[in-house]
């Protein structure tokens, strides 16, 4: 199975002076992701939490939704020519009666590390497949609420938990917290939709599904897709610690998503979903 870093002799120049020494970086493979055994779609990842990885994947897809929709995921044996196993092609079996979604050469796609999607029919497919909604509170008593002063204090929690990332600098995290503060698990990849990938396949596996009462961190920026993602998996606030984008701001009020970014410091910006959020009285604005 492919490791998570990789070890690549570097040529190295500090203030004039040349030298050679070896560089840790952070391992980037390919998975293909079959579901019920047709390809379904391929996604550049750090190997590791694949199984995770794919349901989290189908999750955001709308096929998946509980653990008792998961038969089971496997890796495919003789991925190759001459019958190894590479760790490299996961198999998602559906249980009985779940439906399955048109596998069609449309659907079959290819993913980067970095995609996204876009357009209003990308807004209007989420509205249509989410399966719950982010205005319903965690239980009937308990709605989702925090306060700046905790959201500032994530960024560093994450930072601090990303084991890869001291040794390679080269990874995006994502992370669950509690609206406390508390950390519930966390997550790394060369791909940040990856890393949300494998935090809510974990989720889905343990039967945690909806995270209703979960505030989703993430290390980099805020695009479409990752709102797309913690809607998906009923996730109610999605924090970054740079910048959205325009869909992803227009999903999140159309979602009801608490959407912040720029979260950096003791300082953010929120683009939608404030009422989440204990913020003091407004004094002004631009």
């Amino acid at each position: 199975m492919g490791r998570v870093t990789e070890r690549r002799r570097v040529i190295r120049v500090r203030d004039g002076v040349v030298g050679t020494r070896p560089d840790t970086l952070v391992a980037e493979e390919p998975l293909e992701i079959r579901l019920n055994g047709r390809p379904l779609a391929i996604t550049m990842r750090t190997p590791g939490d694949d199984f995770a990885l794919a349901a989290g994947f189908l999750v955001s897809e709308g096929v998946l939704g509980s653990a008792d929709e998961l038969a089971n995921i496997v890796y495919c044996a003789g991925a190759t020519e001459d019958g190894s196993n590479t760790y490299n092609v996961v198999d998602v079996k559906l249980a009985p009666g779940v439906p399955v979604p048109d596998i069609t050469l449309e659907r079959n796609v290819y993913t980067t590390s970095s995609c996204g999607l876009c357009g209003k029919a990308s807004l209007d497919a989420v509205r249509t497949t989410a399966r719950w909604r982010l205005d319903e509170p965690a239980d009937e008593y308990t709605p989702v609420r925090i306060t700046p002063e905790t959201l500032t204090d994530l960024p560093e929690r994450l930072r601090a938990a990303q084991r890869v990332f001291d040794r390679t600098g080269g990874l995006h995290a994502a992370a669950l917290f509690t609206p406390e503060g508390e950390l519930l698990d966390i997550r790394e990849d060369v791909g940040r939709h990856n890393a949300v990938d494998k935090l809510v396949g974990r989720a889905v596996q343990q039967g945690s599904l909806p995270l209703s009462g979960a505030v989703l961190l993430v290390s980099g920026r805020a695009s479409f897709e990752l709102a797309q993602k913690a809607v998906m998996a009923g996730i109610p606030v999605l924090a970054a610690v740079s910048a959205p984008s325009s869909l992803a701001v227009d999903l999140a009020n159309e979602a009801g998503l608490t959407l912040v970014g720029f979260l950096r410091g003791t300082s953010m910006n929120v683009y939608a979903g404030e009422h989440r959020l204990a913020l003091p009285t407004a004094v002004g604005g631009a």
